[in-house]
């Protein structure tokens, strides 16, 4: 190599020590290339550049000598001591960038260097001002790692809280993208929380809202989300009034499942293509609810429900005539749940109307107060994707009404 790998490392090792990975990064990349020192390096613009290729279009895989190995194994165990060393290493660079990105170093969280990245890979930036943190929580039914955006417009003020549920195969970062929450937060200054699903309890990162244990208050992944967004509350002087709970698919079922098990908690729950709480025991019932919308399972869950919850949280459903994954039938079953629960006769309207090319109908129920307890929206040609997406994210659907600005009306909708 052209420049010594040792004193390298040892310099890549003192800038992440300073939180400075990006330059970190860049100081392993020029060892791993042979490339010259920082100060003879080429201009800012062109090291900001993706990282190198081979001809196929892959990343280029570095593989070093035994002895570099070592050095490089124990210079990043030091900057990362939950990385175990190794004998010889073989990563891409990307790997080494999303490593030491995994520091939990703050630099890496503020400011416009960063971003919530799609699975299609596309980014959005966070303004100058606001953060993006990653948590991990951890309780007796288990940990779950969660991301919370909070906006340059947040004051000293007491603020609202949305926590987002993503669906199967999705993450925080892909489901901030699709949604557009984050950029709805820095508008209107509230802070949205992520929970993120692990593939050691679901292997296709689907919030288990079928499962029996995962379906009841102070156990399992009810009580991780409550827990987080308990935690959530404190840190960040939430108006314990103003917490909301909102998802998609798998994440919709769970948003479900919240609003049952913690009505206390929660003054509104949004749920896309999901499903109802109680609606399956297990996966087989689960895939038959799914598949035909059969509410055959939710008499054995009727109990399930908070002992003493004498309150059903105010409920904004949306749902794809066109969905293929979750029978649309399963939105019916929670509206008609939502106006069961009102003790005065229910006034139901009805509003049909068109937006993005995709047609839609809106019902809304009004409680005793005149404010809407309710509201179902179908959206014809819609499959199974949030409405008015960003196509950047997985799971969604450009046309049509915005769901997620609707959710935030909805949720936002009674005054103090």
């Amino acid at each position: 190599m052209k420049m010594d790998f040792r004193a390298a490392m040892r310099h890549a090792t003192k800038l992440a020590g300073a939180q400075n990975v990006i330059e970190a990064t860049r100081a392993i990349q020029r060892s791993l290339l042979g490339r010259e020192p920082a100060d003879q390096a080429t201009p800012e613009s062109s090291r900001l550049s993706a990282p190198p290729t081979n001809v196929a279009g892959e990343l280029e895989v570095f593989e070093l000598a035994p002895h570099d190995a070592k050095i490089a194994g124990a210079q990043l165990h030091e900057i990362l001591p939950e990385r175990p060393r190794a004998p010889r290493i073989r990563m891409p660079l990307g790997e080494v960038l999303k490593v030491l990105r995994q520091a939990d170093l703050p630099s890496l969280h503020r400011g416009p260097a960063s971003f919530a990245k799609s699975r299609k890979g596309h980014s959005t930036p966070v303004p100058d001002g606001a953060i993006y943190l990653t948590r991990t929580f951890a309780c007796e039914a288990g940990s779950r790692d969660y991301k919370i955006y909070v906006p340059s417009n947040v004051g000293t003020h007491k603020c609202s809280l949305i926590v987002m549920l993503h669906g199967c195969t999705q993450d925080p970062d892909d489901f901030a993208v699709g949604t557009g929450m984050n950029q709805l937060a820095e508008e209107h200054g509230f802070i949205v929380a992520y929970p993120k699903q692990s593939v050691n309890a679901n292997q296709t990162a689907c919030w288990n809202w079928f499962s029996l244990a995962d379906q009841r208050r102070d156990a399992g992944e009810p009580s991780i989300i409550a827990g987080i967004t308990r935690t959530i509350m404190v840190e960040f002087n939430i108006d314990a009034r103003r917490v909301y709970v909102a998802g998609l698919s798998a994440g919709g079922a769970m948003a479900a499942n919240m609003s049952a098990t913690y009505p206390e908690l929660y003054a509104a729950t949004g749920i896309h293509s999901g499903l109802p709480h109680g609606a399956a025991t297990d996966v087989i019932s689960a895939l038959s609810v799914m598949r035909s919308g059969s509410n055959a399972a939710a008499p054995a869950l009727n109990k399930v429900r908070s002992k003493g919850a004498d309150k059903r949280v105010r409920t904004i459903v949306f749902h794809g005539a066109s969905d293929q994954t979750v029978h649309p039938s399963n939105s019916e079953v929670i509206f008609a749940e939502a106006r069961a629960d009102l003790t005065h006769p229910a006034q139901v309207t009805r509003h049909d109307g068109s937006t993005g090319g995709r047609a839609y109908t809106r019902r809304v129920i009004v409680d005793a107060d005149g404010h809407p307890h309710a509201e179902h929206w179908v959206i014809e040609g819609l499959g199974h994707a949030w409405s008015g997406g960003n196509p950047d994210g997985s799971y969604t659907d450009q046309h049509g009404p915005d769901a997620s600005r609707e959710m935030l009306r909805f949720f936002t909708g009674i005054p103090d």
